[in-house]
C-alpha cells in the first residue's frame, strides 16, 4: 500500500467541508463514497482489487482560466481532462495528476496545483475491471502554446474555450468544469 498517497487522500477528504464549504448533493455523495472506499481492506486506492477506486485527474487551464486542455479518450469515446489511476510511486494526489497530465498530453503544468474537486462517476464495460471512479480533480495552469503529445490512450489532445466545449463529453462534465474554474479563480 502507498502510505503517503493514502494519507494525502485522507487529508484532502477530511478537510473538504472546511476548505470548500457545504458540498452540493452530488459532491456530498461522492465524499461519503470516497471516505467509505478508503475504509475497505485494503483501501480502494489502487485499481485492484476493488472495482470502484480513487483516481486523480488534472483540469489544465490557460493562465486566464478561459481555455482548458482535454484529451479524446479512446475507451470512453469522449473528451475529458487528463487523469487516471495512481501508481505505486505517486506520493500525493497532485503528483499522480501531474504525472498523468505529462503522460497523456506532454504538457508540464506550471504554477500552483490545488485539489479542489471530487466526482464519483460510473464507467461503461469498455473500462474492463473498473466500474466507477472516485476522481479527485486538481486545478493547474499551463501555456496553451506548449507542444502537445497524443498518448496511446487517446485519439487527440486539444485546447478548448471553457465556453465552447466539444460535444462528446461525459455526463455532468460541463457543470464540473464550471465549478472547478470558479474554485480555481479564488487562488
Amino acid at each position: 500500500m502507498n502510505a503517503p498517497l493514502l494519507a494525502d487522500v485522507r487529508s484532502h477528504l477530511g478537510a473538504w467541508e472546511e476548505r470548500w464549504g457545504a458540498p452540493d448533493e452530488r459532491e456530498a455523495a461522492a465524499l461519503a463514497d470516497a471516505r467509505a472506499a478508503l475504509e475497505q481492506d485494503p483501501p480502494a486506492l489502487l485499481r485492484h482489487p476493488h472495482r470502484t477506486h480513487i483516481t486523480c485527474s488534472a483540469f489544465v487551464f490557460s493562465p486566464d482560466l478561459r481555455r482548458t486542455l482535454l484529451v479524446h479518450h479512446l475507451k470512453g469515446n469522449f473528451w475529458v481532462q487528463p487523469g487516471g489511476h495512481p501508481e505505486a510511486g505517486d506520493a500525493s494526489v497532485i503528483a499522480a495528476a501531474l504525472r498523468e497530465t505529462l503522460e497523456e498530453t506532454g504538457v508540464r503544468p506550471a504554477g500552483r496545483a490545488t485539489v479542489l474537486d471530487l466526482d464519483h462517476h460510473g464507467l461503461s464495460g469498455a473500462f474492463g475491471h473498473c466500474r466507477s471512479h472516485l476522481d479527485l480533480g486538481v486545478a493547474v495552469t499551463a501555456d496553451p502554446a506548449a507542444q502537445l503529445l497524443v498518448s496511446d490512450e487517446s485519439a487527440d489532445v486539444a485546447w478548448f474555450s471553457v465556453d465552447a466545449l466539444p460535444e462528446l463529453l461525459p455526463s455532468n462534465f460541463a457543470a464540473r468544469l464550471a465549478r472547478i474554474a470558479e474554485r480555481a479563480g479564488r487562488f
